[in-house]
């Protein structure tokens, strides 16, 4: 048994996963979760607009970074890797943002490809789901990028046919067409065009077709889960494997998108960092549903509260 923390530091949020990395019967490896937190750091703050890691979301993401690294030694973690995501690979200053991590966490950040994004995401999200149901398609809802992943899981080890990410996410579709509060009905049919635009290069590369069960991941799938559910706090344990029909995605996001700021930060099951661009990320997961309900007769999706941070863990073993 070894003991591994995985950060997972993404547009909007940095996540961290301390855990214990044991053996199946067939040798294969197993995660058992020691300690498992989320900050929203707002990384990716105007980087669409601008091009640049703002000063101030730096700042925000050094402290979560200081806190972690407390974590992980308390916690005896032998082995740390840390994966940046879309924010990093599209900032001029990302230099800024290496050293930072260096300084502070003692390791290199390392910013992975969107294919290899997709395969950690898929790794990590079908673990707890039976082989029969396959094969897979694993979507994860960034908040710069939307990562779409084919493939099988035969119990112990995942097989992909193809992989895709997208520039498209929560917080970019947000700063670049949601701008009212609530957002018009105009802004909401830019947003869904801009979203449907890029997501077509998505599934032009990857062939969803043979797709059986499609499960998502990452926190605006999550969130819109509990929202769903009419959870009064969010509940990990009653979102993991819950399943949402294409008719509850529908109405659960015309409702999101229809309530004011205020209205979506009185939600129990919000977490106050998501207020402002999960009704983005609500039309990502919507256009998906289209795509896949038209591409793969899917009407449902099923929703994962593991991902691409179990996946970073389970590559340091």
């Amino acid at each position: 048994m070894s003991r591994v923390a995985a950060i997972d530091c993404g547009t909007n949020s940095i996540r961290l996963l301390v855990a214990d990395v044991t053996a199946r019967p067939d040798g294969s490896p197993e995660l058992r979760d020691v300690h498992r937190e989320m900050r929203v750091v707002r990384l990716g703050q105007g980087v669409d607009a601008t091009g640049r890691l703002a000063d101030e979301a730096l700042r925000r993401t050094r402290d979560a970074l200081v806190d972690y690294a407390a974590v992980a030694r308390e916690n005896g973690a032998e082995a740390v890797r840390m994966v940046a995501t879309s924010a990093t690979r599209d900032a001029a200053n990302r230099e800024d943002f290496f050293a930072m991590v260096r300084e502070t966490l003692g390791v290199d950040a390392e910013v992975i490809t969107g294919a290899e994004e997709a395969r950690l995401s898929f790794i990590g999200a079908v673990g707890d789901f039976d082989p029969a149901a396959g094969p897979f398609v694993v979507t994860d809802v960034g908040g710069g990028s939307t990562e779409v992943v084919v493939g099988r899981w035969d119990g112990a080890r995942a097989e992909i046919t193809a992989a895709y990410s997208a520039d498209i996410g929560c917080v970019r579709l947000t700063e670049r067409c949601l701008h009212d509060d609530p957002p018009s009905e105009q802004e909401v049919r830019d947003a869904e065009q801009v979203a449907r635009g890029v997501l077509d290069d998505a599934f032009a590369a990857v062939d969803a077709s043979g797709a059986r069960t499609w499960v998502g991941v990452a926190g605006t799938v999550t969130t819109l889960s509990a929202v769903a559910q009419n959870l009064p706090d969010y509940d990990p344990a009653a979102i993991h494997l819950s399943r949402l029909s294409q008719k509850q995605l529908r109405e659960t996001t015309s409702e999101l998108l229809t309530m004011t700021h205020e209205e979506r930060a009185a939600i129990g099951s919000m977490h106050p960092g998501r207020v402002d661009v999960i009704g983005g990320g609500a039309l990502v997961v919507q256009v998906l549903a289209d795509e896949l309900r038209e591409r793969a007769g899917i009407e449902a999706i099923s929703v994962s509260e593991h991902d691409i941070l179990d996946g970073i863990a389970l590559s340091i073993s």
